[in-house]
């Protein structure tokens, strides 16, 4: 799985090479990416497309630049992800944690400073089950005196 190309809307074909990139794993929720980081120009592409068509929303694409902004390394490298699971949210979160935990093995002197904003730490907080006896977790069901 070092090369791929993608299929764009326009019909041309981008031909991704990550022979020389490192590869690390993000979770969150019951999401997970996996995430190639190699020397490039700034480009992210998540499931075969362009991050900016994948995430529409504006909030969740800074959120993913987030890693690159802190370590101020925004148009050094070049970003493949393949994520599954969850929603967007989880996803953008998966792709966050994989995307520093892949920065740290490129450059390990940058660990103390991703470490510090907690990018490398799996986020373990998911959903609580719902009990029975009651509406949802933790919900009871209305009480009526009369």
């Amino acid at each position: 799985m070092e090369t791929q190309s993608i299929n764009q809307k326009e019909g041309n074909v981008v031909n991704l090479d990550f022979k020389d990139s490192k590869y690390a794993t993000g979770r969150r929720k019951k999401s997970i990416a996996k995430v190639w980081v190699k020397k490039g120009s700034g480009n992210i592409y998540v499931n075969g497309k362009k991050m900016v068509e994948y995430f529409l929303k504006a909030n969740l694409q800074i959120a993913i630049f987030r890693p690159l902004t802190i370590v101020k390394r925004e148009s050094e490298y070049d970003v493949r992800c393949s994520v599954k699971g969850g929603g967007l949210t989880g996803q953008a979160g998966a792709i966050i944690h994989g995307l520093a935990r892949a920065i740290v093995l490129h450059e390990p002197d940058l660990k103390p400073t991703l470490k510090k904003e907690n990018l490398t730490t799996r986020d373990s907080r998911a959903v609580e089950r719902k009990k029975y006896g009651r509406r949802k977790a933790r919900r009871s069901f209305q009480f009526s005196k009369r």
